[in-house]
């Protein structure tokens, strides 16, 4: 085969065969195929999209690129959750331990930052030591001793998602549904999970920005969970403005901890709760969604989910000390007040503009090979819909120097708009999607 022909093929629009994404993936992972010809493929991809039959392929030949994991010695019924990626979602450092305190086993495998959306695994790495590199018998072990591993994909656990996860970060194909699907499914059935939730996210900071596309998004990832024998069940969530208050590595962690503390922002303990109840309804821990709230919110409440996040955190060679005491954490070097230019309401805080200007402060990658800096990021003092008076600080930027902070002083005002009246609010949670059909989360 060549991949000439194959890049010509799909930038045309038409239909890839099963061999040919089965021949792509295994000479792109045995280096036979450069970077740049599957950027160009990528974006081929992202341009013209993937018929079903094709990201069922591409799922297929990802996840047969590597190892599978298996579990069978495990008991319990293997759960776990994954995001479409957000500003400030740092729901799965909380709903992990959540979960698992309550019984639940959690094989989770996550990802880096991609893209404007940051990295579960570049905010537990943030505390020093965390290991997320274990190889798969530590991941076991783990699994069994205390029912929860938080790592990343190892080099025989799908390598081609591995190598493609990082390519598309830096060349602008992150928000394609046949991609996403393909990256996130490929992982999770290879991790060994049985039951999977998604927590899909609509809105100016998710990747996929209408309703609609995360509704395509959703039904396409369930009906390749099915496929595969993995029921999936989504959770479709708004993301206009960030999650929380922190967004930024270390900053989205402590704000974790506090979190696991009880003393979370409400939007983040709203989300992490329903995510965390469709998890024990998944796994069979409970027998309704209100049953399994009440459930989450105890777990927090008992301090079983902190003393389960501290387990992990020692368990994977996580420093302890800064979980106890995050003041002892070092603070970043500079920072810089975002404050309001008029009285009023806030009216927006763009989840794009504040997660690219994270980014671009230090707090996400540029380039796959960029270094991240986990003490960078920005904490919002304002909320939408909240009061503010001319001059009130609505967010603190933080990052390595005051001047890369003032190069992006402007970028950052413009996600803040102050209105006169107050702002209408979307729901945070809109709907539950799932493989027998749709309903709203209020209803349900």
């Amino acid at each position: 085969m060549n991949m000439i022909s194959i890049i010509e093929k799909k930038r045309d629009g038409k239909t890839l065969t099963d061999n040919e994404i089965k021949w792509v993936i295994q000479s792109y992972v045995a280096d036979q195929i450069p970077d740049y010809q599957m950027s160009s493929l990528l974006m081929a991809i992202f341009q013209q999209g993937m018929t079903f039959n094709e990201s069922a392929w591409l799922t297929g030949a990802m996840l047969n690129s590597g190892e599978r994991i298996r579990l069978n010695n495990i008991p319990g019924i293997k759960t776990d959750k994954h995001s479409t990626g957000g500003v400030g979602d740092k729901v799965s450092l909380i709903l992990g331990p959540i979960v698992a305190a309550l019984g639940v086993r959690v094989p989770m495998i996550s990802g880096r930052a991609l893209g404007h959306s940051g990295g579960t695994l570049d905010k537990l790495e943030a505390i020093p030591g965390f290991n997320t590199r274990l190889s798969i018998p530590e991941m076991k072990k783990e699994m069994a001793e205390i029912g929860i591993s938080l790592i990343g994909q190892t080099d025989t656990l799908v390598p081609a998602d591995k190598k493609i996860y990082a390519l598309r970060d830096a060349t602008g194909t992150v928000p394609s549904i046949p991609l996403v699907t393909a990256s996130i499914m490929s992982k999770k059935i290879a991790e060994g999970a049985q039951r999977l939730v998604l927590d899909v996210k609509t809105g100016r900071g998710a990747f996929f920005k209408t309703q609609d596309m995360a509704e395509e998004l959703a039904a396409r990832l369930i009906a390749i969970g099915q496929k595969h024998n993995l029921p999936a069940t989504a959770l479709l969530t708004t993301m206009d403005q960030p999650l929380g208050y922190a967004v930024g590595n270390w900053l989205e962690t402590r704000e974790a901890i506090d979190t696991l503390q009880g003393k979370g922002p409400a939007d983040l303990v709203e989300v992490t709760v329903a995510l965390s109840s469709l998890m024990l309804l998944a796994a069979e821990r409970v027998s309704s969604i209100n049953e399994g709230i009440k459930l989450a919110e105890k777990a927090i409440q008992s301090g079983q989910a902190m003393e389960k996040f501290l387990e992990i955190v020692k368990w994977q060679g996580g420093d302890t000390t800064v979980v106890l005491n995050p003041a002892l954490y070092p603070s970043a070097a500079s920072s810089m007040e975002i404050c309001s230019p008029s009285a009023g309401y806030v009216g927006e805080a763009d989840a794009l503009i504040i997660g690219q200007t994270s980014m671009q402060i230090g707090a996400g990658r540029l380039k796959k090979e960029d270094d991240i800096n986990y003490t960078a990021g920005i904490v919002l003092r304002k909320k939408v819909g909240d009061t503010v008076q001319k001059g009130e600080v609505l967010a603190i930027a933080y990052g390595n120097t005051t001047g890369l902070l003032n190069a992006h002083k402007t970028q950052l005002q413009q996600a803040f708009k102050i209105v006169a009246k107050p702002p209408e609010v979307r729901p945070l949670i809109l709907k539950i999607i799932s493989g027998s059909g749709e309903q709203a989360w209020s209803a349900a």
